[in-house]
């Protein structure tokens, strides 16, 4: 459940580890390991070592879908063999987003280095800042790929973003992410690409509480929230609701494919990597290469709803062995990003979204309210799990036919 607040306060961390309410009614209390903890975060759990529950599932993760050395080599080669074949006699044998950020840039070498043929493509909804634009141009210039660029229509997103401020929701990124999924999806099959390479990865943005973010695809909350405070209809955006997903894998077969889980994914070395090869250009602080995720994330989380992201970033870097909690600390002792630059984004997406700084600052100081009270897709799922108990049994017969 989220805390409710009738006005926003700056992020004070010592402040609320005294506030039970924040801390839902238990003493404060950081994990042995990590910098996770109890604010606001009604799932984490300690064992009697004092060891957070994130750990746990962590290693869990990264002992069944982490592969180094020679057997992820192995792995890596089987996949890339299985992709160059789907796309035999195309233009491309699979699609890569692009957003200039390091996973995804990293992404596009490693596409080069092994022999495939991506298209890539970026989804421009209007919030790139000018290091994404570099970094996207050098990674074009210097792999040699070519570049499909989505530009979603600004009216149309800016009124869905604008409802999703006005519905006081959590998860600010979900028009975003459904869309640029959504757009990726199209784009592959558009072309006749079954291949979605994704830069998501275990060693680096496994762990995050359940609690910190909603269902990018529940497209019933999204068309909720925006038919409640929405102005305009909905015409262009490239929605990936659940039955989408279903034409898109099961009929159409377009499946994503996480590939950076099988080389040993370091995040300084990638940044090297990709600067010395790519000529990337480092944003700062995990997706701030959108000005709307890094006020999001650096401001609008932590001040209201008392949720600072870099815990779990870092964290998952302590659990996977490339920083020490004692670094963590150091960093989470920072502000989350230059203070001066926060004042700017204020004004800035307050400009861009249309609305006066002392309305977003109202429409920021509204009570906190939870996606679920707006409808979910939830009877949408069970119908599609019935569904799918049904004919997998069926699907697997057809394969083995073949």
């Amino acid at each position: 459940m989220i805390q409710q607040t009738t006005a926003m306060r700056e992020y004070n961390e010592e402040e609320l580890k005294t506030d039970k309410a924040i801390n839902f009614g238990r003493a404060y209390q950081q994990c042995a390991i990590s910098v996770l903890d109890t604010i606001a975060d009604p799932d984490i759990s300690f064992d009697e070592n004092g060891v957070s529950n994130y750990y746990f599932e962590y290693l869990k993760a990264e002992r069944t879908q982490v592969f180094k050395g020679a057997q992820g080599e192995q792995r890596l080669q089987e996949l890339v063999e299985k992709v160059k074949i789907s796309g035999k006699g195309k233009p491309y044998d699979c699609i890569l987003g692009l957003s200039g950020g390091a996973d995804s840039t990293y992404l596009a070498l490693l596409a080069k280095q092994v022999g495939l043929r991506p298209l890539l493509v970026h989804f421009d909804y209007g919030w790139n800042s000018e290091i994404a634009v570099h970094n996207i141009e050098q990674a074009v210039k210097n792999t040699g790929f070519d570049l499909y660029t989505y530009v979603m229509d600004w009216p149309e997103f800016r009124d869905i973003l604008r409802a999703y401020f006005r519905a006081s929701v959590l998860d600010l990124d979900v028009p975003a992410d459904h869309m640029i999924f959504g757009a990726l999806y199209e784009v592959a099959n558009k072309y006749g690409v079954r291949h979605l390479l994704s830069g998501n990865n275990v060693q680096t943005e496994f762990t995050l509480p359940r609690s910190w973010n909603y269902n990018k695809f529940d497209i019933v909350n999204l068309r909720n929230i925006h038919g409640q405070f929405g102005t305009q209809k909905l015409k262009n955006f490239p929605a990936l609701g659940l039955w989408h997903f279903a034409y898109f894998q099961l009929i159409k077969r377009i499946n994503s494919v996480q590939i950076l889980n099988f080389v040993d994914y370091n995040k300084e070395f990638v940044k090297q990597a990709i600067t010395k090869e790519l000529g990337w250009r480092d944003y700062g602080g995990k997706h701030h290469e959108s000005v709307f995720t890094r006020f999001y994330q650096g401001y609008i989380l932590p001040v209201k709803f008392h949720i600072d992201k870099r815990k779990a970033h870092l964290s998952n870097l302590i659990f996977s062995g490339q920083l020490t909690k004692e670094e963590a600390l150091r960093e989470i002792r920072k502000p989350t990003y230059d203070l001066k630059l926060q004042k700017e984004d204020m004004a800035y997406v307050a400009k861009k979204l249309d609305f006066t700084l002392p309305e977003f600052k109202a429409v920021l100081s509204l009570p906190n309210r939870d996606h679920i009270e707006y409808g979910t897709d939830r009877k949408q799922r069970e119908l599609y799990f019935r569904i799918l108990k049904f004919i997998q049994p069926a699907t697997r017969v057809i394969k083995k036919m073949r």
